[in-house]
């Protein structure tokens, strides 16, 4: 690579960081060039800021990711254990109490888990009904429902709701966690999405079509937003999709034809949601992508991949 190579891609990278990093590379590079002029070498030794291929990939991605959550109203992140079924995970719970918890979920507060609004403001039991546009009487019901399950806490003395860090989780995941969340894995949902796909189809009969969205999560792989019986699986050619029919057997749908219709119905600003492509195997069957503007966990290279399939 020639030097003005050289110089042109450092000044990409370097345009690329947020401001926060610049701001921390600049203060490093003053010490540095008081510590020379201290040593009476200043005029000897220059200081650069400089940057490997894999610091310049990741600058890239969390410019690209950062910019992206930032469009999409910031994210929480939503756990789940391997490809555990929500229907396993909280068996008291109805296809439409799925949609209403994911919805719940994008008001989890940084690090503590209140349950609140963007401006702060908690959300007491009361509020939360008028929240979900429950009648007072069923919210009781799936109030009941959520404490037994463990999903959320209720603080006696404020009446401050509390969601569990294992579901829903706002903040930065790391091993030093007042919260040991190591045996799980975990997915950014983007918050104004989910919001929005709420308020079109969370307060009537359509929400149980949002809560198909809540019930494949586990089996996403991150890299592709592909819903397959691998999620996990880092090597893409060795990926197993789910087709409908399969995953109809996998959430207890009889017919594979109605998760079809639900999967095409779901839109996002007239986009797909669910995105149906044909099976390179066998043309009739159908393969789920997730849109990336709901859920997302990959690399800048992959998202600009995926999203283009929704434009």
């Amino acid at each position: 690579m020639s030097n003005s190579d050289k110089r042109s891609r450092a000044n990409r990278v370097w345009k690329s960081l947020p401001q926060k990093t610049k701001g921390a590379a600049i203060v490093a590079q003053e010490r540095a060039d008081k510590l020379l002029a201290e040593a009476g070498l200043s005029s000897t030794i220059d200081t650069v800021i400089r940057t490997t291929e894999a610091q310049a990939r990741g600058a890239r991605n969390v410019t690209v990711l950062g910019q992206w959550a930032e469009e999409h109203g910031g994210f929480v992140f939503a756990l789940f254990k391997g490809c555990e079924t929500f229907v396993e995970r909280f068996p008291s719970l109805s296809q439409s109490d799925y949609a209403r918890v994911m919805f719940l979920g994008t008001y989890t507060s940084y690090d503590g888990g209140r349950l609140q609004h963007d401006n702060g403001r908690p959300i007491k039991r009361a509020g939360l009904a008028d929240l979900l546009g429950m009648h007072r009487v069923r919210y009781s019901e799936l109030h009941r429902k959520l404490v037994a399950e463990s999903i959320i806490s209720e603080d006696e003395e404020t009446g401050d709701l509390y969601m569990n860090p294992s579901i829903f989780y706002r903040g930065e995941i790391k091993k030093e966690n007042t919260y040991d969340l190591s045996e799980y894995r975990y997915i950014c949902m983007f918050r104004n999405t989910v919001r929005s796909l709420y308020e079109t189809y969370g307060k009537g009969r359509e929400v149980k079509q949002l809560a198909i969205l809540y019930a494949v999560l586990p089996f996403i792989n991150f890299n592709t937003n592909i819903v397959c019986f691998n999620p996990e699986e880092t090597q893409e050619d060795r990926l197993q999709p789910m087709d409908v029919e399969r995953l109809a057997a996998l959430l207890g749908y009889k017919d594979a034809q109605k998760l079809r219709k639900a999967l095409d119905a779901v839109k996002l600003n007239g986009k797909n949601v669910f995105l149906l492509v044909p099976d390179v195997h066998d043309k009739r069957k159908r393969r789920v992508i997730v849109n990336p503007r709901v859920v997302f966990a990959g690399s800048a290279e992959k998202l600009a991949a995926i999203k283009v399939l929704f434009n």
